[in-house]
């Protein structure tokens, strides 16, 4: 990794420091933080409670995000804020995550070669030992190290569509 690359991840690490106690003092989870080369700060958020993101959440957090991160100013010279929901082809960023997400067909991708390759697709069957576990297209089964995990994230399914549409069901019942 180069030094601007390990600068980088220092950045991403205290901003998620100085983010994370008001995400979670709001009722979200943090989910991620990412820079993108053109200067947009990204805040990946989801409500503690398993319902749907709303719009008038992000702005809210923006709002709020925006003054905590102009008292710290982690980042020198301009940037823009992004705060945004997972989506439903969510990248997997926690340990909870490849467990929440049991069942579902997902892509895995490593820093480093396991067993020879880089890239993994297939259903998630949980997390054990620190390793994701995951049932390949060809019937195999993998077991990646969390560590090693670089990037991963699901796949759009209708099995995951549907699931998606019933917790917003659920959650519009629900108020």
């Amino acid at each position: 990794m180069s030094s601007l690359g390990a600068g980088l991840t220092d950045l991403l690490h205290r901003i998620e420091n100085i983010v994370a106690p008001t995400i979670v003092g709001m009722g979200y989870e943090l989910v991620r933080v990412a820079m993108s080369k053109g200067g947009t700060l990204q805040i990946m958020v989801e409500p503690a409670d398993g319902r749907p993101m709303d719009v008038e959440g992000c702005a809210t957090l923006s709002r709020t995000l925006s003054a905590v991160l102009d008292v710290e100013d982690p980042i020198a010279g301009s940037y823009t804020l992004e705060v945004s929901s997972p989506g439903i082809d969510r990248p997997l960023t926690r340990a909870k995550d490849f467990v929440r997400w049991s069942g579902h067909l997902a892509r895995v991708e490593t820093a480093e070669p396991i067993e020879g390759r880089r890239r993994f697709k297939g259903t998630l069957l949980g997390l054990q030992e620190g390793k994701v576990k995951l049932r390949l297209d060809d019937g195999a089964e993998a077991e990646v190290p969390l560590t090693a995990v670089s990037r991963a994230k699901l796949e759009l399914t209708d099995a995951l569509i549907e699931e998606h549409r019933l917790a917003q069901q659920v959650a519009s019942h629900g108020h």
